[in-house]
């Protein structure tokens, strides 16, 4: 595995390298380069010098690339979802599933080479006009994660390429592979040499100069709270435009009217989909308490029936790291601390051969949490859920909006009163009523408060990646005398 910068695949020019492990196993599975400093000023440099030979290509030949890499992803598709099962620990339908994701968000925004439209507006005369339009930002530092490690690369270089900038990907060390591969369709699609940079490496040694770098104009992250408040700190110096995707803490809202079936359904996906580890998964469960003893019962069971284990035939796989297991076995000592019932799970699961090694953690539910419970109020990222009950609904509002994160949320009830009662209260970017995620290319990914800032999906996460720029013309032919001028 090698990094890309200005179109050719390198070593790290310090000739370091990081291991890779498969998750399910806690083998290593590759070694992946430890760019320097250096290397990642090449790849910026390389970007920067192309930015204007890119944007220059005009929008539809940008989007004939980005779709005939869609189309290559396409063709080989089995080898990413292969990939996404060893690397990141996807099970196996999963990983199909985020491939399909993939080529979703790469031909969506591929849709928008003839759809970035400006203004003319009328001036403070009839012949002065206001063109407003729509250009690139520059050079895109690309800080992608683990958990989704194939579909947050294609819904962030998709939409950064089809409006005209250049990009340095550095991709989660966790996930190294998975990006380098979806780069090089990229590069096979015929992107031209130094647009599109890869660089890997740990965020403790690169990231502060990758962030702060005087010649990016843009950075976008999905990653942890922590990171994000970090980039916004390192990047104040440049004054550069963020896009960050950071925590989440969704409540799952049952009421008593809502239809069981579908919200045991989907709730078993919100919280079990990728081991519970992805933003817009249910950590707070607020039941209904009328409903919530057979509720409760009937999750049980279900949550108990989740085989977990190999990748390639359970429903659940496992944890990202051994960081992220020893992390679920903290919240399990926290709960015993606060006296809270463990209803089910709480341990690493005792499985055979080479598995055991994994980084597994069963699924697990935690009855009666109280509302400023660490359970409720810090980022889980893990399979493991706590429940309370609740029988008024302002109330019931309120503890959903009690929390850092607003990114997902989620609500089950046959009343139409109170889906638009929650449709204004909710303070969250996303409501998902009656029906399970994730979220649509066509929809604005975002979120309140400590979720982050700005937006991806939809015209208005393309929006972000484009600056507004305005050119006033006048088209008389009469002299300008001075004191015509207002205020001189």
């Amino acid at each position: 595995m090698k990094n890309l910068i200005d179109g050719k695949w390198v070593d790290s020019s310090s000739g370091k390298t990081l291991d890779d492990l498969n998750p399910a196993t806690g083998m290593k599975i590759d070694t992946f380069p430890a760019a320097t400093k250096d290397d990642v000023s090449r790849a910026i440099d390389a970007a920067e010098g192309t930015f204007w030979k890119w944007n220059d290509l005009g929008s539809k030949e940008r989007g004939r690339i980005v779709r005939k890499a869609g189309d290559l992803i396409q063709a080989k598709r089995k080898e990413l979802e292969d990939l996404l099962v060893r690397e990141c620990g996807k099970i196996r339908p999963q990983a199909q599933e985020e491939v399909n994701g993939v080529l979703d968000q790469i031909y969506y925004y591929a849709e928008f080479e003839r759809k970035i439209n400006g203004d003319l507006v009328e001036g403070d005369s009839s012949t002065r006009k206001i063109f407003q339009y729509k250009v690139p930002r520059g050079v895109v530092v690309a800080l992608t994660p683990w958990n989704f490690p194939a579909a947050m690369v294609a819904r962030k270089l998709a939409p950064a390429l089809m409006t005209g900038n250049s990009v340095v990907l550095k991709p989660s060390s966790d996930t190294p592979l998975i990006a380098e591969w979806i780069v090089r369709k990229f590069q096979e699609a015929g992107i031209p040499d130094g647009v599109l940079n890869f660089v890997t490496g740990k965020g403790s040694e690169i990231g502060d100069f990758i962030v702060s770098h005087k010649k990016v104009a843009l950075v976008t992250l999905t990653g942890s709270t922590g990171t994000g408040q970090r980039i916004i700190q390192q990047s104040s110096a440049n004054m550069s435009k963020l896009m960050l995707e950071l925590g989440g803490k969704a409540p799952f809202i049952v009421w008593n009217d809502a239809d069981m079936e579908k919200a045991l359904t989907t709730l078993v996906w919100a919280k079990f989909w990728n081991a519970g580890q992805s933003c817009i998964a249910a950590e707070r469960l607020y039941i209904h308490e009328d409903i919530a003893d057979k509720f409760e019962e009937k999750f049980i069971s279900m949550t108990k029936g989740i085989k977990v284990g190999d990748p390639e035939t359970a429903q659940m796989g496992p944890l990202i790291n051994h960081d992220a297991q020893k992390n679920m076995e903290n919240v399990i000592a926290e709960s015993e601390k606060e006296n809270l019932k463990i209803l089910s799970g709480g341990r690493k699961p005792d499985l055979k051969g080479e598995f055991n090694k994994g980084f597994f953690f069963e699924p697990t539910l935690i009855d009666n949490v109280p509302q400023k419970s660490s359970i409720f109020q810090d980022e889980i990222f893990g399979p493991v859920l706590g429940i309370h009950r609740v029988n008024d609904w302002d109330e019931t509002i309120k503890m959903a909006n009690d929390s850092q994160f607003g990114l997902a949320s989620y609500l089950f009830t046959e009343d139409n009163k109170r889906i638009y009662q929650a449709s204004e209260a909710i303070r969250f970017g996303e409501l998902y009523v009656n029906m399970p995620g994730p979220e649509s290319s066509q929809g604005y990914h975002t979120g309140f408060r400590m979720t982050g800032l700005a937006g991806e999906g939809s015209k208005y996460g393309i929006g972000e990646y484009l600056q507004l720029k305005n050119v006033y013309v006048d088209y008389s032919r009469d002299k300008l005398k001075l004191g015509s001028i207002p205020g001189f």
